[in-house]
């Protein structure tokens, strides 16, 4: 996927930091930084939803 266009990585207060990106057509990715090669993939609004639930700490029992 050479079309993605990552953003910098988001680091939660452990070891896992995640990256968000976005392709031309406006699919929208997510990924753990490094792994970017094994994204997943949705709506912009759901991941959008995601990481905001993420940064304000609804998902650190999974992190």
């Amino acid at each position: 996927m050479d079309d993605i266009t990552w953003e910098e990585p988001f680091c939660g207060e452990g070891a896992s930091c995640f990256r968000l990106g976005t392709d031309p057509t406006g699919n929208a990715y997510i990924a753990i930084a490094g792994q970017e090669e094994n994204h997943l993939t949705d709506s912009r609004d759901a991941l959008r939803a995601l990481i905001l639930d993420i940064k304000a700490g609804k998902a650190d029992h999974l992190l």
